[in-house]
């Protein structure tokens, strides 16, 4: 069920049964050459949308527009600043909450939302639960057998695969593949710890941060999607014990 396609009698009435709702967040930003520029919405958006069939759960609207100040020497890239983003999540909670939600599960699509989320979700206590949708060990089996380092830390073959599931494939025939990364790198770029945005695309010309994207495949991503709406809609459910 999807939260702007009801009624609110119908929400009422789903409230008398339950309390629980999924919050997708992601992110409006480059994806390299062969990702769209919402990948990370599209990725939260549509797990969250395939594990609520599974749950029984509503799902709010997509918080896309966030933090990523590191792409913004890249075309379409949308940046909002971590104060204003965080006012707008604790706001969109704060109204959900006033209204009878007692467990709102976000599912989260981008790194750099993740610190701002966990200082939320902190504050909320009980009531909030965060959530990437590549934290589950059944998605990183298939990640790791699908790409092996090639996943890399943006435009990750991973998300493209789930994008070319959902909406279209980009083709570009010869794409190379880009420099692989140190595991010290990753580790000290965890969560999207990136450098001012000339410097960066200066360092990551075609926007790929270590990740092969030409290993994206349709396939890949509806394997990807099932494993992590199945995941999630456990996870969620587990929230109410």
């Amino acid at each position: 069920m999807k939260l702007e396609e009801m009624t609110w009698y119908e929400v009422q009435t789903y409230l008398q049964e339950s309390r629980g709702i999924i919050l997708p967040t992601g992110s409006v930003e480059q994806h390299g050459p062969l990702g769209l520029i919402g990948t990370d919405s599209i990725c939260a958006r549509e797990i969250a949308w395939a594990a609520a069939e599974r749950c029984g759960a509503i799902v709010a609207p997509e918080i896309s527009y966030s933090p990523a100040p590191f792409n913004m020497s890249f075309p379409g890239t949308v940046s909002l600043t971590p104060a204003v983003y965080e006012s707008v999540v604790r706001s969109v909670l704060t109204s959900l909450a006033h209204h009878g939600f007692e467990r709102i599960y976000i599912l989260n699509g981008h790194g750099a939302n993740l610190s701002i989320l966990r200082d939320l979700e902190e504050s909320f206590q009980q009531m909030v639960r965060v959530k990437s949708w590549w934290d589950f060990k059944a998605v990183n089996i298939l990640r790791d057998q699908f790409y092996g380092d090639w996943e890399g830390m943006h435009a990750t073959p991973s998300e493209i695969s789930i994008t070319q599931d959902t909406h279209r494939v980009v083709k570009i025939d010869d794409l190379a593949p880009p420099e692989k990364l140190s595991p010290d790198y990753i580790a000290a770029h965890a969560g999207d710890k990136h450098g001012p945005p000339d410097v960066h695309r200066k360092s990551f010309p075609d926007g790929r941060v270590g990740s092969h994207s030409g290993l994206a495949k349709a396939e890949h991503g509806e394997k990807l999607l099932k494993a992590a709406a199945h995941a999630v809609a456990e996870d969620y459910l587990s929230f109410f014990e």
